[in-house]
C-alpha cells in the first residue's frame, strides 16, 4: 500500500465507487461477501488498492495544500514542477485557529508581529508521495483561497 487506507466514513462515502471498482474486476457483491468471510487477506488487499486509486486521484488533482497551526500558517501551491510555499509567522501568543485570532492576523498583517517567508521547493522523484507526506503531518488540501490572498499581499 503506497498511502493509507481510506477511513471506514470514506469508504461509506465512496459505497459506489468501490462497487464500480470491484464490477471492473469482475468481483460480484456475492463474491465479494464470500471474499471478506473466507479470504480476508485477499479482501484486505482489495480495499488497500481500491485506497490508493482515491488517493493518487485526490492527489493528481490537489493544487494546494494548508496548514494552520496557533502560530504559523503553511501555505501551498503544488505547481507541475515544484511547490512554493508561503509561511505566516506569529511572534506573539496570537491564536490564529480562532476567529478573534485570525482576525486580529487580518487587521495587523503589518505588525512587526507577524512575519511572511516564502520558497520553493522541488518535489522528489514522487510528488504525489510527498504532497500525501504533507497530507499525513495535518495540511489539508484546499481550494487555495488563503495562498492567492497572501500571495497578493506579498508580491
Amino acid at each position: 500500500m503506497k498511502y493509507a487506507r481510506l477511513t471506514k466514513e470514506q469508504f461509506e462515502e465512496l459505497h459506489q465507487e468501490f462497487i464500480n471498482f470491484l464490477a471492473t474486476q469482475s468481483v460480484t457483491a456475492e463474491e465479494w461477501e464470500n471474499l471478506k468471510q473466507n479470504k480476508p487477506e485477499l479482501a484486505e488487499m482489495e480495499l488497500d488498492v481500491f485506497s490508493d486509486l482515491i488517493w493518487e486521484g485526490a492527489l493528481n488533482k490537489a493544487e494546494y495544500l494548508e496548514h494552520i497551526s496557533p502560530q504559523h500558517m503553511y501555505l501551498f501551491h503544488l505547481a507541475d514542477d515544484k511547490m512554493h510555499a508561503i509561511v505566516v509567522n506569529l511572534k506573539n501568543e496570537i491564536d490564529i485557529t480562532t476567529k478573534e485570532g485570525y482576525n486580529w492576523l487580518r487587521e495587523n498583517l503589518m505588525d512587526d508581529n507577524v512575519e511572511f517567508l516564502q520558497a520553493y521547493k522541488d518535489y522528489t522523484e514522487d510528488k504525489n508521495l510527498d504532497k500525501f507526506k504533507m497530507i499525513e503531518q495535518g495540511a489539508v488540501i484546499t481550494k487555495g483561497d488563503l495562498y492567492k490572498y497572501f500571495y497578493k499581499i506579498i508580491n
